[in-house]
């Protein structure tokens, strides 16, 4: 039997406006074991985002318990989250978030570098994820000199390149035609079953949530189950 990976114990996340208070997420409770592909839904503005940044350790719940490997983060120093971060978890974020000054290439290659790994061996792991995502023509060539849906590409293959134990996708297509949306999706699910990562996929495609195995979706701060 898988262990549990992801648990959440009644967090809740909310943000302040001047003297207004914004709830996002109320009361969210989940499990999530090791290899569980899971989809996440509901509206623009419902807390997907809050959710995955939560639990990529971006962003504190306003109140919670969250466990993530078996370790109970509010006993964690940061820097002992950091070192989480850095060696089991990948995220996909909705801007991608690509380093301007560094080419396609540098940014793949970038978390591995980060993790003390060899640059040359880095640099063939990273041309291999340019193939993989079909932009190997575009190695050399700035985030500035991509399109939105090229930019999108890299930035999952940077994400997957770590072979996380965790993956967290924040609308990871939303910038690709339908062809490449295909592709792409079948990639992370191929790779995330080959690697036994755990995925959390933030999407409004049916179609994606098809292929998952299951899917929760977040309505006015709530989780529910969602039945495909």
């Amino acid at each position: 039997m898988n262990k549990i990976l992801v648990s959440t114990d009644r967090i809740k996340k909310n943000y302040y406006n001047k003297d207004k208070k914004l709830m996002v997420l109320d009361d969210v409770s989940i499990n999530i074991k090791t290899g569980d592909l899971v989809a996440l839904i509901g509206p623009s503005g419902s807390g997907k985002s809050s959710l995955l940044h939560i639990l990529g350790l971006i962003e504190k719940p306003t109140s919670g318990k969250i466990k993530l490997f078996g370790e109970d983060l509010n006993k964690l120093s940061n820097k002992e989250k950091d070192i989480i971060k850095q060696k089991k978890i990948s995220i996909i974020f909705q801007n991608n978030n690509l380093l301007e000054d560094f080419t396609a290439l540098e940014n793949i290659l970038m978390p591995l570098i980060i993790r003390g790994e060899n640059i040359k061996i880095s640099r063939t792991k990273a041309n291999k994820f340019l193939k993989l995502v079909k932009l190997e023509m575009r190695s050399n060539h700035f985030p500035s000199e991509l399109s939105g849906g090229e930019q999108q590409r890299v930035a999952i293959a940077r994400a997957l390149i770590k072979k996380p134990i965790l993956l967290l996708a924040d609308e990871p297509t939303g910038s690709l035609d339908e062809k490449n949306s295909d592709y792409i999706i079948e990639l992370i699910l191929s790779l995330s079953k080959k690697n036994k990562t755990t995925s959390v996929i933030a999407t409004h495609n049916l179609d994606i949530i098809k292929k998952l195995d299951i899917s929760f979706k977040i309505e006015k701060g709530k989780l529910i189950e969602f039945k495909k």
